[in-house]
């Protein structure tokens, strides 16, 4: 069977994380396997941001849970140590499209290299946020950015 095939049959969602940091080159990976979805007229209105420092994502735990309506101490992250933002210009029709391939594609490539994966929702509402705002401005991406998902 085809090896691209055959990841996306055997791909599922991981609840559960080790607390280990995955190597840095597979993360690097991973990020670069979603450049490479499919996009809307080749505008490639999508940014990947890769948060591996602990208190942020510690952080954008609290905001995802807080927006769920999760038990105090809920991490919505599933314990991950890294987590995977992607953010689509919201004048680009296609953006949340172009965002959700590129979902899929950091899930397979993750798979790829031995690491589990789940989509997590809330991005929107996330960066919709005054937190997450204020993050959008400290990483300088414009406000034309909106959320699209995360993975775990």
């Amino acid at each position: 069977m085809n090896e691209v095939i055959k990841a996306m049959k055997e791909r599922r969602s991981i609840r559960k994380f080790k607390a280990e940091m995955p190597p840095k080159a597979d993360l690097e990976q991973i990020v670069e396997a979603g450049l490479y979805a499919a996009n809307g007229r080749g505008r490639q209105a999508v940014i990947t941001i890769a948060v591996t420092d602990k208190e942020l994502r510690d952080k954008l735990s609290a905001v995802n849970n807080e927006i769920m309506g999760g038990p105090e101490g809920n991490d919505p992250f599933y314990g991950a140590p890294a987590i995977l933002i992607v953010l689509a210009n919201k004048e680009v029709p296609t953006a949340p499209y172009d965002g959700s391939l590129v979902m899929g594609n950091l899930m397979l490539a993750a798979y790829a290299v031995g690491l589990g994966s789940c989509w997590i929702n809330r991005a929107k509402e996330m960066f919709e946020s005054a937190e997450g705002k204020a993050l959008m401005k400290e990483w300088g991406i414009a406000d034309t950015y909106a959320g699209v998902a995360a993975v775990s």
